[in-house]
């Protein structure tokens, strides 16, 4: 047995040495995943991009634009494709705008690196070509940035203006742009000594409402709770409330989940029903005694938090409750109102309750809400009430007015804008393809094939626009071949040519784009380095471990017989 051993490892290792194609075949078919979902959402970048329409296997309908939810929604298989799902993920956390941009450079740059394998480059060389390209074009993007004054909103909202200009709602950038710049600079906070501010979005709550249109969007210095009261007989309007929350329930308590209670006659009945009468009755009393009346109750997956007699008991002492507030938004909601939750009834005292100017309870043809205004002891938040006549229509304006949040918020980080229209991409080109000429080796080629790849945006920007791509992009390079600083050309769609784009305000965050070629790159750099891909063993692992019985029962010498091509993995995971 030794002998045939030995042949068989011999023969292995003579195969292996021989399949010399097959790292080149494996990188080429990463190559082609990832730009095959890069040409998938290249036709919906820019202003007069297309939309898709992505239906879930429930039926549900969405229409959109933005690239982030595209791949998200997209089923993807091959693991390079995957990738690139990743890397406009990676975008959408780091600057929350560009994910469309960043995928379909990243398919320019694996389509130039392509073009440089079959020349015979080695991909390691090609990698640290791109590196290097990579810098000259971040430095050439940071010096056409211009510095903006955090204090001056109108060039934050010509920033917000361009981000939803290429939404399906661009015709109301009028109205959710200077909300989205107002929100930002009510939950700013300035850094001491520092560049940029301190902005988190969790600051900015985004409620969806069918109902009226997109102009109808409101920004609301306050909460917004987006259901109705539990009152049945209650009030529906507070000024001067003194609000309350609570962890707690004013509900009988309940036994645990295997014990039972039995009652065997009418008395017994009766004592029961006293005793939670009086149970409920001494919480209200507590409730009175300490002043308030607006009382925000916790959801409870346990027990009912509010029972009917409690709303009964809660009506005659003129306190409006609101029910089944999330537990993912008691943050939110105890910053907005400056307040604590209470998680026992010893604890609720006139000292921990807020005051609120007005509560009111809002009747609309969509259904009721509760709105609070006037919170004298809140926390920096604000709350934007978005409407549209379907769920498509208000999705699609909340996910735009998110972009347009980002977009403000990568501005007070890093206070600096770029023009847009492929500006900084065409800028950068043409610096990589002067330095190209006097570059020496394969760095000459990569830093050709670099700048030929960035060219993808204005190009892409020009086609999805009816323009002729060869023209717009001959034009633009004219423009930027003199290499004068701060050429801020682009390609304007408005228009159908090339302008300057800061006379046309349009501008964009220099984070984004910067981030965007960053992340491409290093995308793209992770690709080319990749030589072959290998499956795990899941199903003999599984096999193999400890308890298959237990996880296959009876099933497992059929299973075993059968072996892992013919079994359904979704099954045992």
């Amino acid at each position: 047995m030794a002998p045939k051993a030995g042949g068989d490892s011999a023969k292995v290792n003579s195969t292996v040495y021989k399949n010399k194609s097959k790292p080149t075949d494996v990188r080429l078919s990463n190559i082609n995943a990832a730009k095959a979902v890069s040409d998938a959402i290249r036709t919906s970048l820019g202003p007069r991009g297309m939309d898709k329409m992505i239906q879930a296997a429930n039926g549900e309908v969405t229409i959109t634009n933005d690239g982030a939810t595209i791949l998200k929604q997209m089923s993807v298989i091959h693991p390079a494709a995957k990738m690139l799902v990743e890397l406009s993920r990676a975008q959408d956390i780091e600057a929350g705008d560009g994910t469309t941009s960043v995928v379909v450079i990243a398919g320019a740059l694996l389509d130039a690196a392509e073009k440089l394998l079959q020349k015979g480059i080695h991909p390691t060389v090609i990698s640290d070509g791109f590196q290097k390209a990579l810098q000259m074009a971040l430095q050439v993007v940071e010096s056409m940035s211009i510095p903006v004054d955090l204090t001056n909103e109108d060039a934050l909202l010509k920033a917000a203006a361009t981000s939803l200009n290429s939404k399906v709602v661009s015709q109301h950038s009028s109205i959710l742009a200077p909300i989205a710049v107002q929100a930002i600079c009510a939950v700013m906070e300035t850094i001491p000594g520092g560049v940029g501010a301190r902005v988190d979005l969790r600051d900015v709550k985004v409620i969806e409402r069918i109902g009226g249109t997109v102009e109808d969007t409101e920004l609301i210095q306050g909460l917004v709770i987006p259901h109705r009261s539990a009152n049945v007989n209650g009030p529906h309007r507070i000024e001067k409330a003194k609000v309350g929350l609570i962890q707690f329930c004013i509900s009988p308590p309940k036994t645990d989940m295997d014990h039972n209670v039995i009652v065997s006659d009418y008395a017994a009945m009766d004592r029961v029903l006293k005793e939670e009468r009086q149970y409920i009755l001494n919480i209200v009393k507590q409730i009175k005694k300490a002043g308030c009346n607006v009382l925000l109750v916790q959801k409870s997956i346990l027990r009912d938090a509010l029972s009917d007699l409690a709303v009964h008991f809660l009506d005659k002492i003129k306190t409006m409750v609101i029910k089944d507030i999330e537990r993912e938004d008691i943050e939110f909601v105890c910053k907005t109102l400056g307040c604590r939750p209470i998680a026992s009834l010893d604890h609720f005292t006139a000292e921990n309750m807020v005051n609120v100017d007005l509560v009111e309870e809002i009747n609309e043809p969509g259904g009721r809400y509760i709105k609070m205004t006037g919170c004298n002891n809140g926390g920096r938040t604000v709350s934007v009430l978005v409407r549209g006549t379907s769920g498509a229509v208000v999705a699609e304006a909340a996910r735009s007015l998110h972009d347009a949040l980002c977009v403000v918020r990568c501005v007070a980080r890093r206070p600096a804008l770029l023009p847009g229209g492929g500006a900084p991409e065409a800028a950068a080109s043409a610096a990589l393809a002067r330095a190209a000429i006097a570059a020496p080796g394969a760095d000459h080629y990569c830093l050709r094939a670099y700048a030929d790849a960035l060219e993808v945006v204005p190009s892409t920007l020009a086609e999805n626009a009816g323009l002729n791509p060869i023209e717009t992009v001959t034009e633009l390079r004219a423009a930027h071949a003199s290499g004068a600083a701060g050429c801020g050309a682009g390609v304007n769609v408005r228009r159908g040519r090339v302008t300057d784009m800061r006379q046309e305000h349009v501008l964009q965050p220099l984070q984004v784009t910067s981030s965007a070629l960053g992340l491409a790159t290093e995308t793209v750099r992770a690709i080319l380095k990749i030589d072959d891909i290998l499956s795990t063993k899941i199903f003999e692992s599984i096999l193999l471990g400890v308890g298959v019985r237990a996880l296959l029962g009876d099933c497992s010498e059929y299973y075993m017989e059968r072996g892992p091509q013919d079994c359904d993995l979704h099954r045992l995971t």
